[in-house]
């Protein structure tokens, strides 16, 4: 079966959407197609129906190609839990946390599993789009790489380079990724695009022809910015907003060092009353806001003490003290405690911090990871809600008694004896529209009657469209034939 990857001159160039909009244009052909990415870095993560985690980009080009995320579509995982360690996940389950040196020793034994989980995808669908990651140009990792060109290689996977002309420097970006690629992995790439350019595309026309004159490969379009990107869940972390669209409520979401899964935020973001502000380091919470959220973080400990290195615990208590709302969720519902420990090193050295004390629970964090999709009932509201836990440590105390949500019958999260303060594991609450409708409204918002899913659905569809436009899609599934 056939098969075609994108790699890009660096990172955050667009390779997500690219490969987003490509399965999209796919499926419109009444194909079978599916994303793979063998290795991805992010601590945005989506729980998967098989009862693993993924990267949250190759969750939505699962929905791209009207499919439930698999494990198989991102058979390796790195979450940074440290400036020189993250977490590795393995076909969806964590095997190690590792420091860079080690993954580096570690990275042959993985190209076999990555593999064998491509040829899953390939043997039940028409067509695999897959997206490298960073780019082939560090030929300084090229040994043991099973992101990029290594993967291509074994694989023998045609290869497009993506180059974002946003940045500048896009003609050395390409013309320059060539010159230092090996013969036989130069010989992989069978043409570029352009992506995100502003402006008239045919100012570039003399860059465009250079660029094919002097790498020898094929161009297969120029992209101008997709302007309604923002529409859809980002995985980089430097994807986040300052500032949605200032509506009159206030929410103030706290830009951790370690933040994780902060696609929660993004229906959020939409909802035309409200606000979002991402408070960033150095920052102070503005003294207007209605509701801080804590969100989730892969190192709770370590974010903790960077939230306290900002001030932001003397922000939080002047916050609850005015009579303003807190969300914690997931590892922000952890910092709410009193207390946080780590007997087993799972997030960094063993040991015990203490929390903001605004909730009366404490958490433990143990070697069980909790991975599951989930469906619940909402305790103030009565609204069911569906979302998923992806965790490590149990939470517990007295404010457990008035816990967030009911799941199968069991209590989940807890809330202070006024109700301001609330902590949940539940991500993806959000994109519950009745659920965020409420919830908004419950702080003063206008609900807007966002159809937060069928909104996803229509912007996959614009990409599509984008893409068929300004690029030469037949060319490129040609070549995966």
């Amino acid at each position: 079966m056939p098969a075609l990857m994108i790699q890009g001159t660096g990172s955050n160039v667009g390779k997500s959407l690219l490969v987003a909009g490509l399965c999209r244009a796919a499926r419109r052909r009444g194909l079978s197609v599916a994303p793979f990415k063998p290795q991805n870095m992010s601590n945005n993560a989506a729980v998967t129906a098989d009862g693993g985690e993924i990267g949250r980009a190759q969750a939505l080009q699962a929905i791209a190609c009207g499919l439930s995320p698999h494990t198989d579509m991102n058979p390796v995982l790195l979450k940074p839990e440290s400036e020189v360690g993250s977490q590795v996940v393995l076909q969806g389950r964590r095997i190690a946390t590792v420091k860079a040196r080690e993954y580096a020793a570690l990275k042959p034994q993985l190209m076999a599993p990555v593999l064998e989980s491509f040829h899953r995808l390939k043997a039940a669908h028409d067509l695999v789009i897959v997206e490298g990651a960073g780019s082939p140009a560090e030929v300084n990792l090229r040994a043991g790489d099973i992101a990029n060109m290594g993967f291509a290689c074994a694989a023998q996977v045609p290869v497009v380079l993506a180059g974002d002309i946003d940045r500048g420097g896009v003609i050395a970006q390409i013309i320059g990724t060539k010159a230092v690629l090996s013969p036989e992995d130069a010989a992989m790439v069978r043409g570029f695009l352009i992506n995100k350019f502003r402006g008239d595309p045919s100012l570039f026309d003399d860059g465009y022809r250079l660029i094919e004159q002097r790498s020898g490969w094929r161009g297969f379009g120029v992209l101008p910015w997709f302007a309604q990107a923002h529409l859809l869940p980002a995985e980089d972390a430097l994807d986040l907003g300052a500032v949605s669209s200032g509506g009159r409520v206030k929410v103030a979401a706290l830009a951790l060092s370690r933040i994780a899964n902060f696609d929660d935020l993004d229906p959020l973001a939409q909802e035309p009353d409200i606000d979002l502000v991402m408070v960033r380091a150095g920052q102070a919470i503005p003294g207007d806001t209605k509701l801080v959220i804590l969100p989730g973080s892969k190192s709770t400990r370590g974010d903790l003490a960077f939230l306290r290195a900002q001030g932001w615990d003397v922000d939080l208590a002047a916050h609850v003290r005015r009579g303003g709302y807190v969300l914690g969720i997931c590892g922000g519902y952890q910092m709410l405690g009193s207390v946080v420990s780590d007997p087993e090193g799972l997030e960094g050295p063993a040991g015990e911090m203490p929390g903001l004390g605004l909730l009366e629970v404490a958490t433990t964090m143990q070697g069980d990871k909790k991975l599951t999709q989930v469906q619940a009932i909402h305790a103030a509201s009565g609204l069911r809600v569906e979302g998923y836990e992806i965790h490590l440590g149990v939470t517990n105390g007295p404010d457990c008694a008035r816990p967030f949500a009911h799941i199968t019958g069991r209590p989940e999260g807890a809330i202070s004896a006024d109700g301001r303060i609330m902590g949940s594991y539940l991500h993806g609450l959000f994109t519950q529209d009745g659920f965020r409708s409420a919830f908004i409204a419950s702080l003063g918002a206008r609900p807007s009657g966002l159809a937060y899913g069928a909104q996803v659905e229509a912007t996959l569809d614009a990409l599509a469209d984008h893409i068929e436009a300004h690029a030469d899609v037949a060319g490129l599934l040609a070549l995966a034939q």
